[in-house]
């Protein structure tokens, strides 16, 4: 099945399955409820993203001065640095390094683009225990699923599906308290971060000046991956830099209240290399692969570009009547909502994935509430535009505009088919479509032009 019938499919059940729909609302309208009081902490919010999106914009039209900034001052500090061209690229580099510590498992992070390169199947395919650490991540991993949102990975999840999902993997009593659940996936948590030979973390921000990887957590859980292993490999795509650490007042803040409601994230770290002599704790060694995988020919379209300017807030999903409907899980995409639909076709190929800039009202409500400014709902436009250049559009949705298009500048040929024949041809063309699930459109013994000319006479 194709991606887009597999999508299409997806989206029905999804959207027509109320316990679904309301779990995802319920789990929403909290961060919404959240975020609205977060922004009361802002005099003006609007300059804060004006001045966001200022910063984020120059970086990423100087993105080649500034990572060569930031590898300059973290090797100085006994960092390495991978450049990884795509996926298979970084996963190689990877290995290799799990190769040489002779490591059998690995505890991680909460990181997006550990689930855009698949590290998880790869170290599983290679013998490597890989766990995630992260209480939501944790919990997808167990049921076996893909994060369903790029910041509350378990959102679809209700208490107790969460319970019953313990109970099976984990053996544990029934219970209903929050608290027992995370009780138990700390204590099973604990003996992994002591005995992971290495850990991973993504980075929410990269620190040209100082060769800082930022990270925000709210669980701590970013911390202990990165205290007890040896070894720390930090995937960034190299989209998130920053010019300088003092950039991080407007940023932090922003990414909170955006994605969160708090006025900033309980855990912020910034890593700057392994242990240093005079250093108590820290890893031996600190590795930093750079991910291209497909940015850089987002970055060689300037009218597009601006989509990297994104920090991953999730606040376009929150927002999204779409996404509110389908869910994350439908898109089958490691970013979903309106910012994965803008930039999955450029990392993971246009003719695949071109119906997700499609699945949009461009309602611009996700523009709206971007916190560095994002043209959303413009850029969704300019992708189908693209697909349609490059010739990818569907040969029966061309023939049926091109006689859309004849019979639209011809008042001949709209008055010439009776009513019956025009009920009968969309009727039989909508019936999988909008006629599914609703009333067939009916049209008039007499058209408007008809009727007017009566009028007139």
């Amino acid at each position: 099945m194709s991606k887009l019938k597999q999508f299409l499919q997806d989206s029905e059940t999804k959207a027509f399955d109320l316990g679904h729909r309301n779990t995802i609302r319920f789990n929403i309208g909290k961060y919404n409820a959240a975020v609205q009081r977060g922004l009361t902490q802002y005099t003006d919010h609007e300059l804060a993203r004006e001045r966001a999106s200022y910063i984020k914009t120059n970086t990423i039209n100087n993105l080649d001065k500034y990572l060569m900034e930031f590898e300059s001052n973290f090797t100085a500090r006994g960092g390495k640095v991978i450049w990884a061209r795509d996926a298979q690229e970084a996963l190689k580099e990877i290995g290799e390094i799990m190769k040489r510590k002779r490591a059998r498992s690995i505890v991680k992070s909460k990181s997006m683009t550990t689930e855009e390169v698949h590290l998880n199947d790869y170290l599983e395919k290679n013998g490597i225990e890989a766990v995630e650490t992260d209480l939501g991540e944790y919990i997808v991993q167990l049921a076996e699923q893909r994060p369903y949102h790029i910041v509350t990975p378990a959102m679809h999840m209700s208490k107790k599906d969460i319970a019953d999902l313990f109970v099976e993997k984990l053996k544990i009593a029934p219970t209903d308290s929050a608290e027992e659940l995370v009780g138990v996936a700390r204590r099973l948590l604990r003996d992994k971060y002591t005995s992971a030979e290495v850990g991973i973390t993504g980075g929410n921000f990269l620190l040209a000046d100082i060769g800082g990887v930022a990270v925000t957590e709210n669980e701590g859980n970013g911390r202990l991956s990165t205290a007890f292993p040896k070894t720390h490999i930090a995937i960034v795509g190299i989209e998130k830099m920053l010019p300088s650490v003092m950039d991080l007042d407007l940023f932090w803040p922003l990414l909170s209240t955006s994605g969160t409601g708090q006025n900033v994230t309980i855990y912020n770290t910034i890593f700057t290399g392994p242990r240093q002599p005079k250093e108590k704790d820290g890893p031996e060694e600190m590795y930093v692969v750079l991910l291209d995988n497909g940015r850089t020919e987002l970055l060689a379209q300037p009218e597009k570009r601006e989509a990297l300017n994104c920090i991953r807030c999730g606040a376009c999903l929150n927002i999204c009547p779409v996404y509110k409907n389908i869910g994350g899980h439908t898109y089958e995409t490691t970013y979903s909502g309106p910012i994965g639909s803008v930039i999955t076709p450029h990392l993971s190929g246009m003719e695949e994935n071109k119906h997700l800039s499609f699945a949009s009202s461009l309602c611009g409500a996700c523009t709206s509430v971007c916190p560095v400014k994002i043209n959303i709902h413009n850029l969704l436009l300019l992708n189908r535009k693209q697909s349609v250049e490059q010739g990818l559009a569907d040969s029966q949705e061309k023939l049926a505009f091109k006689y859309w298009t004849k019979a639209m500048k011809s008042r001949t040929l709209m008055n010439l088919a009776p009513a019956g024949i025009k009920n009968f041809v969309v009727k039989r063309f909508t019936k999988d479509t909008w006629s599914k699930r609703r009333e067939p459109v009916h049209f008039p013994p007499k058209t408007f032009n008809q009727l007017w000319k009566e009028r007139k006479k």
